[in-house]
């Protein structure tokens, strides 16, 4: 290569290299003036979800869960002891009627007794006919000795009777006065003699007309622990056990915080597994709380219904309390120093503003005062907004089933 070609070719080099340089220097100041247009772009506002303050329906409830029992359970028992079990006419799950016979005891014994006292009877009968046969005796004895002692004292006083004559007749009065009052007293006796029999008589009708074992009111029987040729008893277990009525009631537990909500008559719904719910009402609230587990007990009527079945688990939810009124969702609520607070968005600012809450039902709460109906409130509260903040608020996608 020749000395002019080489002093060419650096001076080519050498241009592109100043135009390169160049090139840099130009991206530089162009991404410089980007950034400065970026930075004077106003801000855009963020995006926040809100709800509408609306007119909703409330409904408080307390929540309970227990054991299905009886509203009245009757023991049915033997009113006499000792006799066996002849026969069995009802069993488990039977409705019956006030008087209807569940079983027969054995009553050849008491028959055997009733004939005998009947027997005795009418020898108590005969002994007061023969007591007043001996009164009509005495009687007559003792009038005649009266009268002839009564005749005697004028003649012993003449002198034409003498004194062992008279003392003869006197003793014939007393005598015969002694034995009307014994035949009297003979007659009192066989009366009570009587009286006595008559009344083992009642007693024993009463033991026979009780072999048979009758409902002693209208119900279900829910157990049976009789069996056939066993000895009646009143001692352990009843023969029969029955749901008075057919009625059953749920006996639950409640927490002690919602306990002082539930009143005597408050509507309910008790949910039964693999069955259903019904509707109830609240009967009883106990004054009492379990010191340990500090759980109180309420009862619930349900009435009679043979798909409830006692000694199932249920669980009730009480209706405490129902409104109508403005309602929001409890996340938008927020509490501070004792105070309830929500972010109003008003011309896309937030505002927070005091409110006095009511009941709360589900995922709403009741607004009493602070809202009007309309009104849009940050649907989440949080710490991350103040007042005055510029947003942009954003209404919730309506879900397919309102749509519908």
């Amino acid at each position: 290569m020749t000395f002019g070609k080489i002093v060419t070719t650096l001076a080519v080099i050498g241009a592109l290299a100043g135009g390169g340089y160049l090139f840099i220097e130009k991206r530089q100041t162009e991404a410089i003036q980007a950034e400065r247009m970026e930075a004077a772009k106003p801000i855009a506002a963020p995006a926040v979800t809100v709800s509408k303050v609306t007119t909703n329906d409330f409904v408080e409830t307390a929540v309970v869960s227990g054991s299905l029992i009886p509203r009245e359970e009757i023991l049915v028992s033997p009113e006499i002891e000792g006799l066996r079990v002849l026969q069995l006419l009802a069993d488990e799950g039977d409705r019956v009627k006030k008087g209807d016979i569940l079983a027969r005891l054995v009553s050849e014994q008491i028959d055997a007794q009733i004939a005998q006292n009947q027997a005795n009877l009418a020898r108590s009968v005969a002994a007061i006919a023969q007591a007043e046969s001996q009164i009509a005796q005495a009687e007559a004895q003792a009038k005649e000795a009266a009268a002839q002692l009564e005749r005697a004292e004028p003649l012993k006083k003449s002198g034409y009777l003498s004194g062992a004559t008279y003392d003869q007749r006197e003793s014939a009065a007393r005598t015969t006065a002694a034995q009307l009052v014994a035949a009297r007293d003979g007659l009192t006796a066989a009366k009570a003699d009587k009286a006595q029999v008559e009344a083992q008589g009642r007693e024993l009708q009463w033991r026979r007309s009780n072999t048979d074992v009758t409902a002693p009111q209208d119900g279900v029987i829910s157990r049976r622990n009789a069996r056939m040729g066993a000895l009646a008893s009143s001692i352990g277990e009843p023969m029969f056990r029955i749901i008075q009525r057919g009625e059953i009631e749920l006996d639950a537990e409640i927490v002690e915080t919602e306990l002082k909500n539930v009143k005597v008559g408050q509507k309910a719904v008790v949910s039964v597994p693999q069955i259903g719910d019904f509707e109830g009402k609240v009967r009883l609230v106990s004054p009492e709380v379990d010191k340990t587990t500090r759980l109180g007990r309420v009862k619930i009527f349900l009435g009679s219904n043979p798909q409830l079945r006692i000694g199932s688990y249920a669980r009730g939810l009480i209706e405490t309390a129902r409104s109508r009124g403005l309602g929001i969702p409890t996340s938008a609520v927020t509490f501070d120093q004792g105070t309830n607070f929500v972010q109003l968005v008003i011309d896309n600012k937030v505002k927070k503003q005091a409110v006095r809450l009511g009941l709360i039902s589900g995922d709403l709460v009741e607004v009493k005062e602070g809202l009007n109906n309309s009104d849009l409130v940050v649907t989440r509260a949080g710490t991350f907004l103040r007042d005055g903040d510029t947003v942009r608020p954003v209404m919730p996608e309506a879900k397919l089933s309102e749509v519908r």
